[in-house]
């Protein structure tokens, strides 16, 4: 048995897309085109690979087939280039999915990218997940690379060590003032109001845990956004752990203070890619670790690994 191209491609695009329709519009064909292929790959396998679902997601069986697809897309695309050179309309830019979690979307990651040579014609399906979950989407081939805090190696992949993010507990100093008087710390914290990014995010109850020896459940304020989450902590909305890039202009300028200076929270961070042959993954890997190993601290308490967003 052979795989029909044109059928994996549709395969691929619903799938990336989450819709019939948005992968009729990505191919130029029709939604019921896209669904006959789909249906005639499923024929050919003997399996249901697309649940027909908003969005439209794999079965078990079609994640199988994910990353197959992406691969053959990287491939084709790089043998055109090789075979075309630099002809105009050779070939479409080669769209990467990454997954990134949001702090290091906010600092460091995106000047990686901007790093890439002129020749590298790529374009990009950035995944914000956190880097403590980002590792299912390597598992299940929607991404193809991804910022993760996991060290163990996916099947199928390659892994290498970026550094850590180093964060700092930071708050207003109204805010300090108001709830954690000196003579109450580090207990004030127990009940301070506490800001969290989302419910994957784990840094401040782990910081609470570390100063308090067991845990606290504080009134919480979720806020899924980088720069709003160092906004909040500024106007005093609560107190929370903070990337040492994005905290210390802050620090500086005495809009945010440290709660417990000396002790930050580093969260190591590792680069897994396919382990495939492409000169593209090649070439983001080697911006993704030259900005990694120049920005990120390369001292980490590896015992903090894995609890970071």
């Amino acid at each position: 048995m052979r795989l029909d191209a044109d059928q994996l491609a549709a395969f691929a695009a619903v799938v990336d897309e989450g819709s019939f329709e948005a992968a009729a519009r990505r191919l130029h064909v029709t939604p019921s085109a896209v669904s006959q292929r789909i249906k005639a790959l499923e024929a050919s396998v003997g399996q249901v690979l697309v649940q027909r679902s908003r969005p439209s997601r794999p079965t078990e069986a079609g994640q199988i087939l994910v990353r197959l697809a992406g691969q053959v897309s990287v491939l084709e695309s790089e043998a055109l280039s090789e075979l075309m050179g630099e002809l105009p309309g050779a070939r479409a830019p080669l769209r990467m999915p990454v997954a990134v979690n949001a702090d290091s979307l906010a600092t460091w990651f995106l000047p990686a990218l901007a790093d890439l040579p002129a020749e590298q014609a790529m374009t990009f399906d950035i995944r914000q997940e956190d880097q403590d979950h980002s590792i299912a989407l390597l598992r299940d081939g929607t991404v193809m690379a991804a910022v993760t805090a996991e060290a163990k190696v996916v099947q199928g992949c390659r892994a290498e060590a970026l550094g850590a993010m180093r964060y700092l507990a930071v708050a207003s100093p109204e805010f300090r003032r108001r709830h954690l008087e000196s003579e109450k710390m580090p207990g004030a914290l127990a009940s301070a109001p506490m800001l969290v990014f989302n419910r994957k995010d784990g840094l401040q109850h782990r910081f609470l845990r570390g100063l308090l020896q067991r845990n606290a459940d504080p009134p919480v304020t979720y806020l899924p956004s980088s720069w709003g989450f160092v906004e909040a902590a500024r106007l005093g909305l609560g107190w929370g752990m903070v990337p040492e890039q994005m905290a210390r202009p802050a620090i500086d300028a005495g809009e945010l203070i440290e709660i417990r200076p000396g002790h930050p929270l580093d969260v190591p961070l590792y680069w897994q890619r396919w382990r495939l042959e492409s000169a593209a993954l090649a070439a983001l890997t080697d911006v993704v670790k030259a900005r990694g190993l120049g920005l990120l601290n390369q001292d980490a308490n590896k015992e903090h690994a894995g609890q970071g967003r």
